[in-house]
């Protein structure tokens, strides 16, 4: 995947790509459902465990709102996905994907103007991991370490993952504009959050 410069610009998708989204945030919303549900039996925050059980009724609502948009029920999964054990891995973990979330959020709301709801609920839960983030880098060096080390290791597979997400028909026209839009964005985000030193793309 070719990484484009990157801009401040918004990136605007047509209103041809509205089904496409939506498609992919029942994807997403039921994935981000199952990955809080098992991020509640790890070992968190007091603080946390009390966010993402708010997390979790987003998600449940969101993933709610986009079954009835589309006409159609998300697949259930008989076990929860594998999430980091240890809460610094498990923060970079949060905090990634929710940011990529964000991303495409903002191209939702801009075809669909009456979602923006969404895209304030992904703001606050970006913010709230990239708080969190700062309170674990500015601590125990170990920890530190292991958050940054977890960082390299989430970004090294986030091509692949964008590649996923951007699989559709109405997409591709704009596949790999798009893509180094997103992956420009997040790669700031994470740097911003000292989490990476430097950009690891070209």
């Amino acid at each position: 995947m070719t990484r484009e410069p990157s801009s401040t610009e918004p990136f605007h998708l047509p209103p041809s790509c509205e089904t496409a989204l939506l498609e992919r945030f029942l994807k997403a919303e039921a994935m981000a459902l199952w990955t809080v549900r098992s991020s509640q039996l790890q070992d968190v925050p007091p603080n946390v465990l009390i966010f993402l059980q708010r997390h979790e009724a987003d998600e449940r609502d969101h993933l709610a709102q986009f079954e009835s948009l589309l006409g159609c029920r998300s697949h259930e999964r008989e076990r929860l996905p594998s999430v980091p054990k240890q809460w610094p891995a498990l923060a970079v973990h949060l905090f990634g994907y929710e940011a990529l979330g964000l991303e495409f959020a903002l191209l939702l709301a801009d075809v669909r103007p009456d979602l923006s709801s969404i895209l304030e609920d992904e703001r606050a839960h970006v913010g709230f991991f990239e708080r969190e983030i700062g309170k674990i880098l500015s601590g125990d060096s170990i920890a530190a370490e292991q958050a940054r080390a977890s960082a390299r290791a989430w970004w090294s597979k986030l091509p692949r993952t964008l590649d996923r997400y951007l699989k559709h028909e109405a997409i591709e026209p704009f596949r790999s504009s798009l893509a180094g839009r997103i992956l420009s964005s997040i790669e700031r985000r994470l740097i911003e959050a000292k989490l990476l030193r430097t950009p690891l793309l070209d």
